[in-house]
Formats: structure tokens, sequence, C-alpha cells
């Protein structure tokens, strides 16, 4: 049986913090946020975080900024009523909403390879629903807009039907919610992508929230080395954490860190992960697998104007370069199950998450992550 709320089919009104410009405090403001339409979902936000995507299309660098607008994407939540169409879920249910779609209908969402759906692939500049080209936000009858289809830093929000993942409803919200993007692109990366056989040798680039769920899925896989790869050695001990046994960091060698690894590991590693964005990580992540098996995956997104560099008999030699997106999960499909490895204790949330803040305090939020201070900080809607 499905729960009916009495605000169905009602304009609700509620608090969200509203980003008037670029880098600018968000403010928490009354919003109206209108019921849900066709293929749509209304939800009720119980808990979110803030991932770098927010901090960066907040800060609006190099970018063409869609303001006011209402950021969010790492959020778990209930949902409070649906639209026309929806059939899968109903109101009550427990939900993660993603910045990334699942429509099961284009060629993407058919095909076992790939998880980039044609229609509700991630699109940072459209700040309104598909449906109508309208936003479901207003303060007024002054439109806010969407940001990537999820717009958590709201205590109500409305989301295509494709970008919500039906969970576990024993699972907890307040741990679970970091999966919807970070947390599951990194170990994703490392299970889905990577697939380092057991007993095997690992490097994760970047030591952030990312690197270390890639180091997580890697412990996950039964790897017997994981070396942590990153230019800030204050990361290394957290990182011991999540299963990583070695490190590096290349500011400690006069040689490119390739060739370092391929010292320690006898010729390369057999798989490697990266996790930065930097362009020389992304080489050095290729160039130091192993010949004849060893696999490199790219997770982090260079620049528009970068070019990635190597000479051919690093792949002549069966180096295998890949790269991934979201972890290659299937939002709908996949998600309910990377929460039941958290219920089932394969996969350790409470590490990622070092802080803890009321809504009023989102703020502050943006202060740790701009400071590089912990991972994941879980912002309680209700409070």
């Amino acid at each position: 049986m499905s729960t009916y709320f009495s605000t169905q089919g009602q304009v609700i009104r509620c608090k969200a913090a509203v980003a008037w410009g670029p880098g600018k405090p968000l403010v928490i403001e009354e919003v109206e946020v209108a019921p849900p339409q066709a293929m749509e979902v209304r939800l009720k936000i119980l808990f979110t975080s803030l991932c770098h995507t927010d901090v960066y299309f907040w800060e609006a660098k190099g970018q063409t900024p869609v303001f006011p607008r209402i950021f969010g994407h790492e959020a778990a939540g209930i949902v409070e009523s649906v639209g026309e169409g929806v059939t899968e879920i109903k109101p009550g249910d427990h939900v993660l909403p993603v910045f990334t779609g699942e429509c099961k209908e284009c060629r993407h969402c058919k095909s076992e390879e790939s998880n980039m759906c044609d229609l509700l692939r991630i699109n940072t500049n459209r700040g309104v629903m598909l449906n109508d080209g309208k936003s479901r936000f207003s303060i007024n009858g002054k439109p806010i807009y969407h940001f990537v289809g999820t717009s958590t830093f709201s205590e109500y929000t409305v989301v295509h039907v494709g970008c919500v993942a039906k969970i576990d409803p024993e699972a907890p919200l307040d741990k679970v919610c970091v999966l919807s993007c970070g947390i599951s692109t990194g170990l994703g990366a490392t299970l889905n992508v990577a697939k380092p056989p057991k007993g095997s040798t690992v490097a994760i680039f970047g030591l952030g929230a990312v690197g270390l769920a890639a180091a997580e899925g890697a412990r996950m896989a039964g790897a017997s080395r994981i070396i942590g790869v990153d230019l800030n050695s204050n990361r290394f001990e957290e990182a011991k954490k999540f299963g990583v046994t070695e490190f590096v960091n290349p500011k400690d060698y006069n040689k490119p860190v390739q060739e370092v690894l391929a010292e320690m590991t006898d010729g390369g590693v057999d798989r490697s992960v990266e996790c930065t964005g930097s362009i020389n990580a992304m080489i050095s992540a290729f160039e130091c697998v192993h010949d004849g098996w060893g696999v490199a995956v790219l997770v982090g997104v260079p620049n528009k104007d970068d070019a990635f560099k190597t000479h051919p008999i690093n792949v002549l030699s069966e180096k295998t370069l890949k790269g991934t997106f979201f972890g290659n999960y299937k939002p709908r499909t996949d998600l309910p199950s990377v929460v039941e490895k958290y219920m089932n204790k394969e996969l350790e949330l409470e590490k990622f998450i070092t802080h803890e803040l009321p809504f009023s305090e989102i703020n502050k939020a943006f202060e740790y992550m701009l400071k590089g201070e912990g991972l994941r900080c879980i912002i309680h809607m209700g409070a």
C-alpha cells in the first residue's frame, strides 16, 4: 500500500538553500514547489551531502552561470507524490535521487555495457524539467532553477522518475545518501570497470572521497596491495581505514611516478584508478600498469583543453585504458544492490562521513569543502 500525504496535488511551501549568484553564500528562503507532472516524482529530502560538483558549479568558474539556483545532488528521502505515468514508485517509498538517469528505453539503457542514458544523461546547464521546459521551484512567481535534475538543497524537490532509485526501507538514509554520486562512482570504477582479481596490486591516484571509495572497492575485491598516490601526504593516514597499504607522494621523487610504481611492483601494477582530473595523473595511471594485462580506469574529469598523450607502444604492449561514468552503475537497476552491500556489512559508509550539520548551517559545509577538511558532510534537512 502507498502512503497518503495531505500535500499531494498541492503547491508546497518549504525551506530551500538558494544560490543567488556565483560564489555567494546560500540563503535559506521559503520557496514554492509545484506538484509533479507526467513521469515526475516529488520527494521530501531528509538528508543531503555536499559534493565537489556542487562547489564547482556554484563557483561558476569558466562556465555560463545559471542563477538563481538550488544545488545539491547527493541525498536520500521519501516519495511524497508521483505524476501521471509513474508506476514503479509510490508515495512513502524510500529513495535516492541521482544526477544521471535510466529511462530503460534508449539504446544505452537496454545495453548491458552502458549506463549513459540518452534521455537523462547529466546536464549541468539545464535548469528546468524535461516535461515542459519549466522549473518546479519559484519565489513570488519567479523561477528558481534546478541543478542536474535533483536540487536536493530543498526540503522538497521534483525529479524525473528515471533519476530516482527505490531502496530498502530499512536502510539508514543518513548513511546511504552518500551513494547518490561520488562514493558509488569510485566504488564502481574499481568493482565494475577495473575488476581487480583477488590478490592483485591496485594503485589509486587521488585520495579524496572518490579515490577512497575506489580503494574501498579494491579492498572488497581482495587486492593484496593498494597503493595510494597523492600530492598531500596528510591524507595517507586516513586512507589506511579504506584498505590502502602503501603510499606514494610524487613530490618525493625526481622521476615520473609511473617509474616509481613500476619499480615497486616488478614492472607495474595490475590495476590503476585515477580520481583527480589531472591530465598528468591520467597519463601516469595508464603508464604505470603492467604490460600484458594491466588495466587503467579514468574517473576524474579533465579541463576541456587537456590532451591525453602517451607513446603508442603502451597500447601495443597490451595495456588497457578505460573510462567510467558513475562507476558504470545504472541508477535505478544497480543502486539498490549497492545499498544492500552496505546493509550486509560488505561496504562501510560511516568512515566517509566526517561532519554533520543542520540545514540552517549549510554554508559551513561549503567552508569544509573549500578548506579540504573531511570527506562528506551530512546535512540534516529537518534541523
